[in-house]
């Protein structure tokens, strides 16, 4: 509680909260007490207990046993109605929007302001959008339909749709997982704002530099438990990794020098028309290369049409040498690329598949006999890349929409691996994953370099790119403005030219050649 909060009563109170599914302790003794004008970050790896929590103030689940106070008062929501009417605002990881409807409609969805005959005023409803937006500096259409806007847009109107709605507390969960650095800036100054009005938020997320820019006080949980409550200028996130996972994660980044060999993805002058120019670029076996920049520059747009998912106007893409025809996954599957993409849940998991059935996707075909594929041979061709990547599931059946995230995220690299690919095209590769599980990821990915594994790594994550990537490739605009070795790689020289700060072709002080 900071010192502006001192004496104030509180928001929320969640005592030695409990909860179980079957045999299975979701939550054991989870604490929580946040106060009006804070903002509250709760962490903790995933599996910790948070969303199980979050969910619990949210109406989805009744506790078990402990305390659940609101403004002063016992409660126990029986639904998300009774949360949201009682004045709490949840934002969740993963955006929840009807594709079909518009934006507005989403934001407003079962609370539509009505006009004469009691009929839905739309122009109000625009209207309303269109000032929660301006409120958010941000310019998007209330009448689009939702279907096709990134995440950062569905974002950014799950946040609209949460201010909307004049909470007492709004609970964020991972809100900025997909907006760039611009719109993190944003959101910020929303979420100030809202504190300085007397409101309560909770922040969840798993970049500690946003824990630390923007929070007042933080909760740490793991195993399902309450571990710690501690003013923000009081600690440090060396102690805040310790007491999320228990132990000393002393290297984040446990990138391990690989001998570079081959080139084995050559692109050359690819473009597409308002979307990306002259994009040329080399990656060689064993060498991992990033791909930055802001969100919105092109990064994803560029991998996908490298992999033939999108078409391209202009341009050649080989692969050892050999072209690999656009618009085409299955020719870049068979000539060795695989493909993770950044909507994991979406793009990248059949949710309701088990373990096994997502693991062997791609390969099934060789798995058949007469058109036929039993569970017996998927589950054997999954069970090695599984136990690979370590993925925390008792059995190969266990659908996938049940696991956290880096789990989930593990998946869909298995899955990807059981090709036995050349070339590695990963985007976002530890988006809303925790800490303990970001180590596994950046140690697998040193280690299939190290075997010879050409990897295009795509991250809005700075550190991310910096700490893995044996050469960063700078993406503004749609093009390339910069090549910079490793040795050569800084937060400022990426920035700038991320931000197409240099003016012309240049070598800068550390000797990274910066092209406008």
């Amino acid at each position: 509680m900071s010192a502006s909060t001192a004496g104030t009563a509180a928001t929320l109170e969640l005592r030695d909260v409990a909860k179980s599914f079957g045999a299975v302790a979701a939550l054991r003794s989870g604490t929580l007490v946040v106060h009006p004008g804070s903002i509250h970050a709760l962490v903790g790896e995933n599996g910790a207990g948070k969303s199980t929590l979050i969910k619990i103030v949210a109406g989805v689940h009744r506790r078990d046993a402990g305390v659940f106070r609101f403004k002063g008062e016992d409660v126990d929501f029986g639904s998300t109605a009774e949360s949201k009417n009682a004045g709490i605002a949840v934002i969740y990881q993963e955006p929840t929007l009807f594709p079909d409807l518009s934006v507005a409609e989403n934001i407003f969805m079962g609370r539509q302001p009505v006009g004469a005959g009691r009929r839905i005023d739309k122009r109000r409803m625009h209207e309303e959008s269109a000032q929660l937006f301006e409120r958010l500096g941000v310019q998007l259409d209330p009448r689009r339909p939702a279907r096709g806007l990134s995440i950062a847009d569905q974002q950014i109107i799950e946040i609209a749709k949460a201010i909307s709605l004049d909470a007492a507390l709004l609970i964020m969960d991972e809100p900025t997982a997909a907006l760039s650095g611009v719109e993190v800036e944003r959101l910020f100054a929303v979420a100030r704002s809202l504190r300085d009005e007397g409101r309560a938020l909770v922040f969840i997320s798993h970049r500690f530099e946003e824990v630390f820019d923007l929070c007042d006080t933080v909760t740490v949980m793991r195993d399902g438990s309450y571990v710690s409550t501690k003013e923000i200028a009081e600690t440090t996130v060396d102690q805040l990794v310790a007491e999320m996972v228990g132990r000393e994660v002393s290297d984040l980044f446990p990138k391990t020098p690989a001998e570079i060999g081959e080139v084995v993805l050559d692109v050359r002058g690819l473009t597409t028309a308002g979307v990306f120019h002259d994009v040329s670029f080399q990656v060689r076996a064993g060498e991992i290369v990033g791909l930055a920049g802001l969100v919105g520059a092109g990064r994803s747009e560029i991998a996908r049409a490298v992999f033939g998912v999108d078409a391209y106007d202009e341009g050649e893409v080989e692969l050892l040498g050999r072209r690999v025809p656009q618009r085409n996954p299955r020719a870049a599957i068979r000539a060795g690329m695989a493909f993770v993409p950044e909507d994991r849940r979406n793009q990248g998991l059949v949710t309701e598949g088990s373990v096994a059935r997502n693991v062997a996707a791609v390969i099934r075909r060789g798995l058949t006999t007469a058109g036929l594929l039993t569970t017996r041979r998927e589950n054997r061709a999954a069970g090695p890349w599984a136990g690979r990547l370590e993925v925390k599931t008792s059995a190969l059946d266990m659908h996938a929409a049940t696991m956290s995230g880096g789990n989930q995220q593990k998946v869909v690299i298995a899955k990807w691996l059981a090709t036995e690919p050349r070339l590695l095209i990963i985007d976002e590769p530890t988006r809303g994953i925790d800490v303990g599980t970001k180590a596994e990821v950046h140690r697998l990915l040193s280690d299939l370099a190290g075997q010879g594994l050409a990897i295009l790594m795509i991250s809005s994550e700075l550190p991310e790119v910096l700490g893995m990537a044996d050469r960063v490739l700078v993406v503004h605009e749609g093009r390339i403005t910069a090549d910079i070795d490793r040795a050569d790689a800084t937060p400022e020289n990426v920035m700038r030219a991320a931000t197409n700060a240099a003016t012309d072709s240049r070598n800068d002080a550390t000797g990274a050649e910066v092209t406008a």
